[in-house]
């Protein structure tokens, strides 16, 4: 097998080396080899137990994997991660409630800005409904001069876009109004995701209507158990607002609304009604439950603020992070997301001391509006105690706020929208804590 690789690649095939040699060099292979993995962590890697090297599959020896055929075609036919990804998976919390209804997306395993649709995370109030696409309806009517009600097949013939955005829930992060969370940043800020979306855009459907002069706001409902539905303003609905089908180049999962949902960009992600059968025009909003006794900030001084649609803007150091172990000093790049609602990102700092001195982040092209953006920073870890921060800005010149701040403003007892710049302690023994400075 040795010579049939040489005459390959054509390389000249040396002189056989001896037992003594091979057993050397396959030793140095696998030193090589653990100081380059502590060189370049992947996103996610924790210190645990090695997994066995044999180095028998080591250069220059034939690894196990050359000396036979692979597997065929996979069963099933829908194409599955490798075995060793076995725990890159969405996480339900810590605690889930009897009925649990929301999971975490795996951040810290994640790379450049899309999520997998197998690890978008989900949030739904009554469980997923089994919906047979053929038996849907869309029903638009309110203040239209034609009412519509439309089957999938016909959504399907109207023109189609494609474009990227993040939707996160306004729950996401809402711990941290009071106390570090001690989970990882899967646990801590995991309702967070980003797709490239296809589906038709909402400004059209509504020109089928025709929009009548009074009409200022939509009601979106879901066909769920719970028939979520929340308001929005017709002016979102005219500049953005997408009807989605399509999810990362296939028909939406089940969990994200199939077969159609709602997409409002940059807005919190319960407004992105899932499983979409109804769009009512009207003049005013409809205070629904959804939006009067759930999803408003509760202020210090007892009043809410209803309508904060707009999730601002944030950045988070995803590697290293929470629950990681820096396996070895040396260089290693920081990594991270940034998003806002108000529009695209157009700088991320990062700073190693808890804020005292920032440097800017290179941010991964293209930068789309209201879409998640990989920010990267080279670092040299000497093996003294850091505190990692990123600070995100966006093209509306909103600054990711601190903690401070951002609890001096709206209070502890706020449950939505916590943007501010998250902190993370990496200790001299290369452990990574959640902490508040």
């Amino acid at each position: 097998m040795d010579d049939v690789v040489r005459q390959e690649t054509g390389a000249p095939a040396p002189a056989p080396a001896s037992p003594r040699r091979r057993r050397f060099i396959a030793r140095g292979a696998a030193a090589s080899l653990a100081a380059a993995s502590g060189a370049a962590t992947l996103p996610g890697a924790v210190q645990a137990a090695a997994p066995e090297i044999l180095p028998d599959n080591l250069p220059p020896n034939v690894p196990q994997w050359m000396r036979e055929p692979g597997a065929g075609f996979l069963n099933p036919p829908y194409g599955l991660p490798s075995p060793f990804e076995k725990n890159v998976l969405r996480k339900l919390p810590d605690q889930p409630a009897a009925f649990p209804t929301a999971t975490r997306t795996p951040l810290q395993h994640l790379f450049g800005s899309t999520t997998p649709n197998g690890l978008f995370f989900e949030r739904h109030h009554a469980g997923v409904p089994a919906i047979d696409p053929a038996q849907h309806r869309l029903m638009v009517h309110g203040l239209v001069e034609r009412p519509l009600l439309l089957d999938m097949k016909t959504l399907l013939r109207f023109p189609a876009v494609s474009r990227s955005h993040f939707i996160e829930c306004s729950g996401n992060g809402s711990a941290e109004f009071k106390a570090p969370g001690r989970g990882t940043v899967q646990d801590i800020h995991g309702l967070l995701s980003g797709a490239e979306w296809t589906g038709v855009r909402l400004a059209d459907v509504l020109a089928e209507a025709g929009v009548l002069p009074a009409a200022r706001w939509l009601l979106a409902e879901g066909a769920d158990a719970a028939a979520m539905t929340r308001s929005f303003p017709l002016a979102k609905a005219l500049d953005d607002a997408l009807l989605v089908y399509g999810q990362n180049g296939e028909m939406l999962r089940p969990e994200q609304g199939y077969p159609l949902r709602l997409l409002l960009p940059g807005f919190e992600g319960n407004m992105s009604v899932k499983w979409l059968r109804r769009l009512k025009v009207g003049d005013a909003p409809f205070h629904t439950r959804e939006e009067t006794a759930k999803y408003t900030d509760l202020m210090p001084d007892g009043t809410a603020r209803q309508f904060t649609f707009r999730m601002g803007v944030k950045s988070l150091i995803t590697a290293p992070s929470a629950r990681q172990v820096l396996d070895g000093h040396g260089f290693r790049e920081i990594s991270g997301l940034a998003w806002s609602g108000h529009g695209r990102i157009t700088r991320v700092d990062v700073s190693v001391d808890g804020g005292r001195r920032w440097q800017a982040a290179a941010l991964d092209g293209p930068v789309q509006r209201h879409a998640l953006t990989r920010f990267r920073f080279p670092w040299r870890w000497t093996g003294q105690e850091a505190i990692l921060q990123s600070r995100a800005v966006d093209e509306a010149g909103n600054v990711q706020p601190t903690r401070d701040a951002l609890v001096g403003s709206v209070g502890r007892n706020s449950a939505y929208h916590y943007n501010a710049i998250q902190s993370w302690k990496v200790a001299a023994d290369g452990e990574v804590s959640n902490v508040h400075v």
